[in-house]
């Protein structure tokens, strides 16, 4: 079925949007949660909630990629599963390993949540991904935003692990660097 007629059916109260979206996406879905939480029983339940949060969101929204519509918010549950879970129990998987590295562009003297608004932020780190060149704003996309190990990335785009990590500490790097010269955050005596 084509999106458009899913998010039709959702937009006319008609429970048949959330089975078609499950035979659609729920595999997709499942993926995406999966990559963030170790257990496949909550990533099972984190994408049940995804269909009964689309269902709330349309109407009035009425997304444009559905694909990304229902990945962002299997995404956004799952961390925050991810969260009351780690709050429970702390772990060394590749959700740890993603917040590590990410700690690195974000750690400055001050938070950054203190001194910035969180959605320019936003917005500054959307359009620093949007300049990225296509392989290295994949990359760097399925690393952060589907949280995806290096492994599964080198091996989608014929790299070497190394490579891979070589290409997204460059990228943080570069990242860094905007959100310093942004404002977001103050240079350390540390090299990038």
């Amino acid at each position: 079925m084509e999106d458009a007629a899913i998010v039709a059916l959702y937009w006319e109260r008609n429970q048949d949007g959330i089975e078609q979206s499950r035979l659609k996406y729920g595999a997709y879905c499942m993926s995406v949660s999966r990559n963030i939480l170790a257990s496949p029983e909550d990533a099972e339940e984190c994408v049940s909630d995804t269909w009964l949060c689309a269902w709330n969101a349309m109407p009035p929204q009425r997304p444009n990629a559905l694909r990304m519509f229902f990945a962002k918010i299997t995404r956004n549950l799952s961390f925050s599963r991810f969260r009351r879970l780690a709050a429970k129990k702390r772990g060394g998987g590749v959700m740890e390993a993603v917040l590590d590295e990410l700690s690195e562009v974000l750690a400055g003297q001050t938070d950054v949540e203190e001194t910035a608004d969180a959605h320019a932020l936003g917005e500054t780190v959307r359009s620093f991904i949007r300049e990225l060149p296509g392989r290295e704003r994949d990359v760097f996309l399925r690393r952060y935003f589907f949280t995806e190990s290096i492994r599964e990335i080198a091996a989608a785009y014929g790299l070497t692990e190394n490579h891979t990590s070589v290409i997204l500490n460059r990228t943080r790097g570069k990242l860094r660097l905007r959100l310093i010269r942004e404002g977001f955050l103050y240079e350390s005596k540390r090299s990038v």
